[in-house]
């Protein structure tokens, strides 16, 4: 179980990287709106993530959980209004989607199992 967490979290990690990495050349009139938007919102999934396995109850580890999926859903749809506005080219829009895609998944999954 340890092996499936650790590669979720690193999936987490290289999406926000890639986030950081990819708003570095957005309009510098979208520094307070946009860009600082989605970083925090990419952010959210690894810490939220992080801090409701450092809980001990089950159903609040679920609700942390639940809100880095919930900052994920908020990050896929600022990466897709990102695109739209050609702030991301179709490259870097498929390799985010991909990842949320897969972030998602494992997430999900994860969510699930705990009762």
């Amino acid at each position: 179980m340890t092996e499936y967490h650790d590669k979720l979290k690193h999936l987490m990690n290289d999406f926000v990287h890639l986030v950081y990495d990819y708003t570095e050349n957005f309009p510098k009139s979208e520094i307070f709106g946009l860009t600082s938007q989605i970083r925090r919102a990419a952010l959210s999934i690894i810490l939220n993530y992080i801090e409701g396995y450092a809980r001990i109850k089950k159903m609040v580890t679920k609700n942390f959980l639940e809100i880095s999926y919930g900052s994920l859903k908020e990050s896929k749809y600022l990466v897709y209004f990102s695109y739209k506005r050609k702030f991301f080219n179709e490259k870097q829009y498929e390799k985010l989607i991909q990842l949320a895609e897969e972030i998602g998944k494992m997430l999900w999954g994860t969510i699930n199992k705990i009762n």
